[in-house]
């Protein structure tokens, strides 16, 4: 274990240059799917509102900041 030699750091890595192409990858029925299921998923987290814990945490908070 002490003879390990250090990793190099790595160079960063580099973004390709974005497709040419003018049309999307998806079809716009894929697309349309995917944004009726993210909207669905979505809608049920949202309508469960925020926990009375991170409540409780959050009104803390703010008494802390006002001292």
């Amino acid at each position: 274990m002490k003879n390990r030699k250090r990793a190099e750091p790595r160079p960063p890595m580099q973004s390709q240059s974005p497709p040419t192409q003018a049309e999307p990858s998806l079809g716009r029925d894929i697309r349309t799917k995917i944004g009726q299921q993210l909207r669905a998923m979505y809608d049920d987290v949202v309508s469960q509102g925020v926990p009375d814990r991170f409540h409780d945490l959050l009104k803390q908070l703010d008494k802390q900041n006002k001292k």
